[in-house]
Formats: structure tokens, C-alpha cells, sequence
């Protein structure tokens, strides 16, 4: 039997999500299978309609009634794609939180933040209003939230917006999960408070493991440990953010990587990746990158290329050794 204490904070195996369309089932999500251990950080990176946030709200149990969820999503070995929905409800905000993008429309306008965040570790773990309060106070103060007793009556409307993500942390956080997922936790905020958010997610998560879901590269780099590249709903490229940022093995993780604004001296050009992503079904049988790839083949029309344990990619050319 395996140890709990080796058992990972979240593992996927051929996680798809498929929507009904017009002539058949949709898939938005093909396929994804990866692995974050206990305490572990892990971006996934990727456009906007990558298929990012539905992975990330499928791992929750939460995506949207219409979505046909298979696979398997085990986070700490429980399966969430088949629990009940009473195991889901124990799992969501306890074993596994999620930092929502926009902190103003997912938190409670009505209540305070408070009030909130005592719900959820009274409703988790059975405390006392006192004992609760105390833990989310403290919460409160290692999210670097700011005279955290005067914040805890606060309403989500009265803060500024980098404390109310920070709020949002620390309501993923308070009930000390194994997992966060934290889907695009800076966007709305400027460059400085950004940089103080990435801090928290980086330093303070008490021993989580985080899955962090982004579209820049940069973020996943002051972050994480691993990145997985995700194009058209499918994993394209994966492994150690150093090694990756520095050593591109796919087009599409080199077109993301010439996108990033560079201020050294002779890189300060940006290099756009040309064309659109693809949308959802209209995939034909070769790469689904192939339109917009500077170094297409023939046999890239044909074939869909897999995953390769040896490039860390899905590309039938990959460009090893070739710099960023």
C-alpha cells in the first residue's frame, strides 16, 4: 500500500472535457496527464482558449454541467471526477482550493471577509467561532494582509484589490490544503502589487503544493519548479522551468518565450506568434500548430505528434539545442 506521505498532491491521467457541439462531442481538453508532488509548484502556461482554466475547474469538480469530464483526477488519491458530491464538497476548500482570477465577483460582496473565511474552517473542521477566527487572523497576517483584525470586517468592496486577492489566498489557504490552483492570480493587478501577490504564492503557501494556471512565462518563472505548455488542450512541452526557458524544445514554448517583452541590449524586439489558435474540434490529423509553425514539414500535416519522454515534447522536429 502506498504511504500517504508519498502519495502526490495531484496526479491526472488522460484528463478530457468535451462539450456537445452540432456534429458530436467537442473536445476542449485532450488528453492531459501529469503528476505534482507534495509541496511541489507547477505552471501550466498557455494562449487564451488553451484549454487552461476548464483543466483547472475539471481538477476541482467544478466545471460547467454541459462538460463531459473523463479520466482521472486524483488529488492526495481521492478521484475527483468520480466522488460523490458529498466527497466533492468535503475535498473543495479543504483538500484543494482554487485562487480565482477576479477576487471582486468571487467573493461574497455581501458578507465579510472575515465571515467568509471563518465559514469555511468552521464548516471544514468542526472549531469553535473563536478558534476560527484565531486561525483566520492568522492566515490573514501571513498573506501579508495588513492589520488583519481591522480587515476581517471588512467587505470585499472596501479593499483594494491587491488585498482582496490576498484575501482569496488566504481563504484557498485557510483550511491547510495539499493542493492550490491558482488561475491567472495576478492579471488584474498592477506590477507592484503583482510582484507581492507572486511572493505570497512563491514563499507563503505553508507546504501546499500549487498549480499555478498563466499565460506568461514570466510569472510561471518567479514561481514554479516545472511548467507543462499547453496548446489546443493538450500538453506540448514540459520540464524544469530553467531548463525550459533556456532550452525551447517546441516551437509554440519558443514562439511564447520571443512574445515576453526583453529589455537586453539587441533582444528588445517582440516576436508574436503569427495566426490564431485553433478553435476547439477543427483540428485536422497532422500538428494542430502546424499553420502557425515557422519550421513546418510534410509529415507535420499528416501525423499528430505525442508527447516524446526524451525531447519533452510533442513535435516531430524539435528544437533541441537551440537557444531562446
Amino acid at each position: 500500500m502506498t504511504s500517504t506521505q508519498h502519495t502526490p498532491a495531484l496526479r491526472t491521467e488522460d484528463l478530457r472535457v468535451s462539450f456537445p457541439g452540432p456534429e458530436g462531442p467537442v473536445e476542449v481538453v485532450r488528453g492531459v496527464s501529469l503528476e505534482i508532488g507534495r509541496g511541489e509548484r507547477v505552471a501550466i502556461v498557455g494562449e487564451s482558449g488553451s484549454g487552461k482554466t476548464m483543466m483547472g475547474l475539471s481538477m476541482l469538480g467544478i466545471a460547467p454541467d454541459q462538460a463531459q469530464v473523463s479520466g482521472r483526477v486524483l488529488v492526495g488519491g481521492t478521484d475527483m471526477v468520480t466522488a460523490s458530491p458529498a466527497t466533492l464538497r468535503r475535498m473543495r476548500g479543504g483538500a484543494v482550493s482554487m485562487v480565482f482570477q477576479d477576487a471582486l465577483s468571487s467573493l461574497n460582496p455581501v458578507r465579510t471577509i472575515g465571515s467568509q473565511l471563518t465559514e469555511s474552517v468552521r464548516r471544514h473542521n468542526g472549531v469553535s467561532r473563536r478558534a476560527a477566527r484565531e486561525r483566520v487572523l492568522e492566515v490573514l497576517d501571513a498573506v501579508g494582509v495588513p492589520a488583519p483584525t481591522e480587515r476581517f470586517g471588512a467587505y470585499p468592496h472596501q479593499l483594494s484589490g491587491g488585498l482582496r486577492q490576498r484575501a482569496m489566498i488566504a481563504l484557498a489557504l485557510v483550511n491547510s490544503p495539499l493542493l492550490v490552483i491558482a488561475d491567472e492570480p495576478t492579471t488584474a493587478l498592477d506590477a507592484t502589487i503583482q510582484a507581492q501577490v507572486l511572493d505570497v504564492l512563491r514563499s507563503g503557501l505553508s507546504g501546499a503544493a500549487l498549480l499555478l494556471i498563466t499565460h506568461d512565462l514570466a510569472v510561471a518563472a518567479r514561481v514554479c519548479d516545472r511548467v507543462s505548455v499547453v496548446y489546443a488542450g493538450r500538453v506540448v512541452e514540459y520540464g524544469p522551468v530553467e531548463e525550459l526557458l533556456h532550452d525551447p524544445r517546441h516551437p509554440y514554448t519558443l514562439g511564447l518565450i520571443g512574445a515576453v517583452p526583453r529589455f537586453d541590449p539587441g533582444r528588445a524586439d517582440l516576436r508574436p506568434i503569427p495566426g490564431n489558435p485553433p478553435t476547439p474540434g477543427s483540428g485536422g490529423h497532422g500538428c494542430w500548430f502546424a499553420p502557425r509553425c515557422d519550421f513546418v514539414q510534410d509529415d507535420c500535416l499528416t501525423r499528430d505528434p505525442t508527447l516524446s519522454e526524451r525531447t519533452r515534447a510533442a513535435c516531430w522536429h524539435p528544437r533541441e539545442g537551440v537557444s531562446a
